[in-house]
């Protein structure tokens, strides 16, 4: 079912253009996340401005592609559940981060690398559809972004970035910020326009204190989708082995109390766990889906996280 064609963005909506453009790139291997940037981009644009004629037009148009997309997918979980929805977004967004990060620590630069950099940021834009982000998540947009503005910089620059998490004090993107906000540069594979950097998203502090351990972030035996139609071809990651935790052994001996009574809250919680847990065994991440599912355990049995 071919999605209803969108009028020309009005320069209002700029700022949804990206994410916009990420949804056409994943139409076809990821719908479930095409669907949730729309709904972020409409969410959005109503915001900006949703009364005059040219932005009504546009968030009218994309609205209808929001309920095509609605009917065609209508059987899938992560569309009708926003809990699986969220987790499956948010796997997506980590996965592309973990691409870029471990293509950053080897020194390998290049253009794939620092558009799966901005396109995980995009992606954690669009997980506050489901509510607030984490901390955890809200510090990975900021180092994606920062680490997109800084390696293309450097590139641009003919300079050698550093790898890794660095102190880049002092460091303030004009030459970002200067250059013509294209609409499909960071898109098209070449680097990114200053549209795709806002002033108040790119930190300017010392990265030197924070940790970010590779592989951390994602499903360490994924290999990332790397972005179609750039040109550049890298090496693929190859698994690695992963940390499954201890099972709890608390767990095994321990009795639900009668006088426990879980709230609509930690059924919600727990509910939560085992979505996260099922989103995680998609990647092949027994680690995540291992610790999700002792969460939601621990809290039936005990009523306590």
């Amino acid at each position: 079912m071919a999605a209803p064609a969108l009028p020309p963005l009005p320069p209002q909506l700029k700022s949804i253009q990206h994410h916009l453009r990420t949804a056409q790139e994943l139409d076809k291997r990821e719908p479930v996340v095409a669907y949730y940037c729309r709904l972020y981009a409409m969410q959005t644009g109503m915001k900006i401005d949703s009364k005059t004629p040219e932005c009504r037009k546009f968030l009218s148009k994309l609205m209808d592609q929001l309920e095509a997309m609605k009917k065609q997918f209508g059987d899938n979980e992560a569309i009708t559940q926003e809990i699986v929805g969220s987790a499956h977004v948010e796997n997506y967004a980590l996965k592309m981060f973990l691409y870029a990060d471990n293509e950053d620590r080897a020194g390998q630069f290049h253009k794939n690398m620092i558009k799966s950099f901005y396109t995980a940021s995009l992606l954690i834009d669009v997980l506050t559809v489901f509510g607030e982000l984490s901390e955890e998540n809200a510090q990975h947009r900021k180092y994606a972004r920062w680490k997109a503005a800084y390696i293309h910089n450097c590139l641009k620059n003919g300079e050698t970035p550093q790898p890794g998490p660095i102190g880049m004090e002092g460091e303030s993107f004009a030459d970002a910020e200067r250059e013509e906000a294209g609409s499909s540069s960071v898109h098209s594979g070449t680097a990114p326009s200053s549209s795709t950097y806002e002033a108040n998203n790119i930190p300017t502090s010392n990265y030197t204190g924070i940790h970010i351990p590779p592989g951390a972030h994602a499903p360490a035996n994924t290999p990332a989708e790397v972005p179609h139609n750039t040109g550049v071809t890298s090496n693929t990651i190859q698994p690695a082995p992963q940390n499954i935790p201890l099972v709890d052994p608390s767990l095994y001996s321990a009795q639900s109390a009668g006088e426990v009574r879980l709230t609509p809250e930690d059924f919600a919680r727990a509910q939560k766990y085992c979505k996260y847990a099922g989103s995680a065994l998609q990647y092949e991440d027994v680690s995540t889906a291992v610790q999700n599912l002792q969460k939601a355990l621990k809290l039936l049995i005990t009523g306590r996280e």
